[in-house]
């Protein structure tokens, strides 16, 4: 007897994100080659459109960075782990078709006591 769902040749377990896919998409590595580290919130912003013969992943990932996406948003939209984005990332950003820079750090509270200072002023006036 043999299992309906275990099909040879119909590309089971290919397209779902099957560990098999996953191994081929990023050649059998879990790091990148670029020693900067990439974190969930890191911005990636393309340098230009992507080129002739890329792999898919990483011309879809040219593609949706003209504009910049965060690393976990690039993970969101090809429905990728984050740990495999990572990895095709630090190819680009290796190969120069990418770069990387950290978000726009929230702007610090002024102080305390200015504002109440500001205020105290603005109500004499």
């Amino acid at each position: 007897m043999s299992d309906p769902d275990h099909r040879h040749g119909e590309g089971h377990g290919w397209e779902d994100g099957s560990p098999e896919r996953l191994y081929v998409i990023t050649g059998g590595r879990s790091g990148s080659l670029d020693s900067a580290p990439l974190d969930l919130v890191t911005l990636i912003v393309a340098r230009s459109a992507p080129g002739p013969g890329m792999q898919p992943e990483h011309a879809a990932i040219m593609r949706m960075c003209q504009a910049p996406l965060s690393v976990a948003e690039i993970s969101a939209y090809l429905a990728l782990p984050v740990s495999v984005v990572t990895v095709l990332v630090g190819d680009l950003l290796t190969d120069g078709d990418v770069l990387a820079r950290a978000p726009v750090a929230r702007a610090e509270l002024p102080d305390l006591a200015l504002i109440e200072a500001v205020i105290d002023g603005l109500q004499k006036l």
